[in-house]
């Protein structure tokens, strides 16, 4: 193939992962997110005997439902891909990146699939509680798979309970217990649990705003732009929290990921952080816009803390695993922890704004407000993919961090093959997001009204009406 040739099979491999892994990671937090607040709107339902809430509970439930089947089938890919570009680390770390995966597969999968098949079929079916218990029990899977994803992920990041095999060369897992309580899967489950829940509220409530600002008279929408309004701050500060304690504990785990994200060169005491910078990054910057001391306050909680620098990390790993470079391409690292921060702030704006309105019973005649919100269901997406790209991009040149480097993980194959692929998967996967947009806009744009009349329910002894004779 004349357009790939000059490319290694290891770009290839990279280039196709990336696009494969961001573009899937686009559908999880707002399944997650979206799972969790159904869940929220049929549970006061249920409590209140309300119609309205029973609505919206429906009527962002089909929202989910096209989200989850598309994130199935891009997921899907993911899994091929190992095999197909990344054996030699999937030989390396299969004993143990296998079980969570597995696990996964066979506990979360299958859990989120049985009873999402319930709550669609069941309706009028089963009795009223019985159906609220099984769109928490999809919330539930939906966070429990993320949980063993992360495991696995984490591993790589931080490598523990495990031994290398002197005779296979692999890695094999000594301690489960300690790969499912490593400190970094549990700060990084933490965070990505909360930026989902903010996903799916800064989605609520971007739709409701939209019919809001069209003059919808449902009264549904009013409420769920409250209800996300509370939940987009609330899970806004959350994610700053748990972001705020991943960035202490990366600084201890992975220094070289923390100087990447400053393009900090030399180790400094009251390491400042720059929010803008125009020029390269390689010390000689034409115009910086830097916050004193704030780089060490985010990397040790300490306003002249020492935060380790790109040269003195790399003199140290270059002694102890071999000469070379071991920094991350900076710009990508540097930029992409910029961006996910600055969503980050423009959401906390949504939420503290939103809450004032509120509080003033403004909320409704904000068609700024409304415009904004609308327009800010991209924001937590960016955020999120940009979040990603930072915690893989920074960590190289790692894929499993200070055991296998990326180049020894990718398989002997020619460009061919992979370049192949790569086409074959961006062309799927445009396809599936013109699908994908397509059918969420046209649902969105709808709103409930669009909707067919749920089958007629008994909550005689809470049995379902079909059961009644």
């Amino acid at each position: 193939m004349t357009l790939l040739a000059g490319i290694s099979s290891l770009s290839l491999a990279r280039w196709q992962f990336g696009v494969t892994t961001v573009f899937h990671f686009l559908f999880v937090p707002l399944t997650i997110g979206l799972a969790f607040l159904v869940a929220i709107l049929q549970t006061a339902a249920y409590k209140k005997k309300d119609a309205e809430y029973d609505r919206m509970a429906r009527f962002f439930g089909k929202l989910f439902l096209v989200n989850f089947a598309i994130g199935v089938v891009t997921g899907i890919v993911q899994e091929f891909q190992f095999g197909m570009d990344w054996s030699r680390y999937s030989t390396f770390v299969g004993n143990i990146f296998g079980a969570p995966l597995a696990i996964e597969a066979l506990l979360a999968f299958f859990m989120e699939s049985t009873f999402i098949g319930l709550w669609i079929f069941g309706r009028g079916r089963i009795s009223p509680r019985l159906h609220l218990a099984s769109i928490w029990l999809v919330s539930i899977g939906t966070m429990l798979s993320a949980a063993f994803i992360l495991a696995a992920n984490s591993w790589m990041q931080h490598p523990v309970g495990y031994r290398i095999d002197k005779a296979t060369g692999q890695a094999v897992m000594t301690n489960f217990w300690a790969v499912m309580t490593n400190p970094t899967f549990i700060s990084a489950y933490l965070h990505v649990i909360t930026a989902a829940v903010l996903t799916g509220a800064t989605f609520l409530l971007g739709i409701a705003a939209w019919h809001l600002r069209k003059g919808s008279t449902v009264a549904g929408f009013g409420r769920v732009a409250r209800i996300g309004i509370v939940v987009v701050l609330l899970s806004t500060v959350a994610t700053m929290f748990m972001g705020d304690n991943q960035a202490r504990l990366m600084t201890t785990q992975q220094p070289m990921k923390m100087a990447a994200a400053e393009a900090l060169y030399n180790t400094t005491d009251g390491a400042s952080f720059s929010l803008l910078t125009i020029g390269d990054l390689s010390g000689n910057p034409v115009f910086q816009i830097r916050v004193p001391h704030a780089l060490s306050l985010m990397a040790t909680n300490s306003w002249n803390g020492k935060v380790e620098g790109i040269n003195q990390i790399n003199a140290q790993e270059s002694a102890k695993y071999g000469k070379g470079s071991y920094a991350p391409v900076l710009w990508i690292s540097y930029w992409s922890f910029r961006l996910m921060i600055g969503f980050g702030f423009l959401l906390l704006a949504l939420g503290v704004i939103g809450i004032w309105l509120m509080r003033r019973n403004k909320l409704e005649q904000s068609k700024r407000y409304l415009w904004f919100a609308t327009w800010m269901i991209g924001a937590p997406f960016l955020a999120n993919s940009f979040g990603w790209i930072f915690t893989e991009m920074g960590r190289q040149p790692w894929v499993v961090n200070g055991l296998m480097k990326t180049t020894a993980g990718v398989s002997p194959i020619g460009t061919g093959y992979i370049g192949t692929s790569l086409i074959g998967f961006t062309a799927l996967y445009t396809v599936l997001a013109i699908v994908e947009i397509s059918l969420m806009f046209t649902l969105a744009r709808r709103g409930p009204g669009a909707l067919p009349d749920a089958p007629a329910t008994s909550d005689d002894a809470d049995r379902p009406a079909a059961l009644v004779y």
